[in-house]
């Protein structure tokens, strides 16, 4: 079972480094709702880092997001963002979905009641989404199908 939540929704995906997980979530879900031909009761979809603070987008993610259809302008338009200098998205976020347990112990603790793992939120129970940052291609592109299906289920709820 899904979570549902109605009226007008802002998702915040948050990841260690907003590196890797959270943008392919952000661009990913909004891809696939692009995509869609009814409306969505979708405001905004962004990403933040929990953990630590980067400046751009890794190789093998853009790599990962053109290979899945993502337009390369939607991925040069990207800016990685960390919880403390965009708090204000942790703040207006109605949900904020992490890819590991940590990552709600990371999020600031005012906003923890709106953390839940993807997984969790998707299939009722917890998996970690593993990172992917420092793994071979073939290895980095395993965690990031394992990402990818469970942005596909999550994408045909909203």
């Amino acid at each position: 079972m899904i979570l549902f939540i109605r009226g007008i929704m802002k998702i915040l995906f948050v990841c260690s480094s907003n590196v890797c997980r959270s943008p392919f979530a952000e661009l990913y879900t909004k891809y696939l709702l692009e995509k869609k031909p009814s409306r969505t009761n979708i405001e905004w979809i962004q990403s933040s880092a929990v953990f630590n603070r980067s400046k751009e987008i890794f190789p093998k993610t853009k790599t990962y997001l053109l290979k899945n259809g993502v337009s390369e302008e939607s991925i040069n338009n990207f800016s990685p963002s960390f919880k403390k200098t965009h708090p204000e998205r942790f703040e207006e976020a109605d949900i904020i979905i992490g890819m590991t347990k940590t990552h709600k112990w990371e999020t600031p603790r005012k906003f923890r009641k709106k953390f839940i793992t993807l997984s969790e939120l998707v299939d009722k129970r917890y998996k970690a989404i593993p990172d992917p940052f420092l793994k071979s291609a073939k290895n980095y592109d395993k965690s990031m199908d394992i990402l990818k299906k469970y942005i596909v289920k999550y994408s045909e709820t909203l």
